[in-house]
């Protein structure tokens, strides 16, 4: 099923104590929200799995997620966390190949299949991140790195994993250069990954990932963005950190 899904990746911010908060205060304000085929996601630091995933509990459409994974299942690797380690805490989903892991960690679309693996394995819904740097854009290179970014970071899964992950499409150029994407240029690159995943899974598997956008979704352009045909959801920065904002955003679904 191809669900909506709103996820924020609150990336190196918040205390558990106040990841608790965060959390208790959007429940409160979506307790009432209808959240039928919708998937609301919190991506939180390590140190904040366990008393998150405590919080949201079983609340229905909510849900806990890791911002990373280890490519290692487990052994001699201080200061790692293992795909089952972030399980047992109760996430279930994983964020991997985000901008900022891509560009200040070096991971490359081989470590990234090696973390997929490893989320999967474990029963996480890998979010697998993708998007070009203003480079791309400008020498309109961009389809080529994206492409190249999802056949060798995913497309080596069978159909019935592939069938569980979700992507996220992030263009780095518009995030905090100056540079905006409009609704349509981010429509035009969700519809280019659906058609490449159309190529290697076909129609009905293509037709059921979902896709979200990462490039600074704001509640003021989040109805406009998520309204496009292709456009699933959003994986949210800034905005995830305070509750008006990101339940702002969940509102324009």
């Amino acid at each position: 099923m191809r669900y909506k899904i709103i996820a924020g990746n609150w990336k190196m911010n918040t205390t558990p104590k106040e990841g608790v908060d965060l959390v208790t205060e959007v429940l409160e304000l979506i307790k009432s929200t209808d959240l039928t085929g919708t998937k609301i996601v919190f991506g939180t630091p390590f140190v904040s799995l366990l008393a998150v995933a405590e919080s949201v509990g079983n609340t229905p459409g909510v849900y806990v997620a890791s911002q990373n994974i280890s490519s290692y299942d487990g052994g001699a690797y201080t200061g790692e966390t293992s795909a089952n380690m972030i399980s047992a805490c109760g996430a279930k989903m994983a964020i991997i190949g985000h901008s900022e892991r891509r560009e200040y960690f070096h991971e490359t679309n081989a470590i990234l299949a090696t973390k997929a693996d490893k989320a999967i394995g474990s029963d996480l819904t890998p979010i697998y991140c993708c998007g070009e740097v203003l480079a791309d854009r400008k020498n309109d290179s961009y389809q080529t790195v994206i492409q190249s970014q999802i056949e060798e970071g995913l497309f080596h899964l069978s159909a019935e994993d592939f069938a569980n992950v979700v992507i996220a499409y992030e263009p780095v150029w518009a995030i905090g250069t100056g540079e905006t994407a409009s609704p349509e240029q981010a429509q035009a690159v969700h519809a280019f990954i659906r058609n490449l995943v159309k190529s290697k899974y076909g129609a009905e598997i293509a037709e059921n990932v979902s896709i979200l956008y990462g490039g600074s979704m704001k509640p003021t352009n989040a109805k406009e963005l998520i309204g496009m045909p292709d456009i699933d959801g959003g994986l949210i920065g800034g905005a995830s950190l305070k509750a008006a904002d990101f339940v702002g955003i969940i509102n324009a679904i």
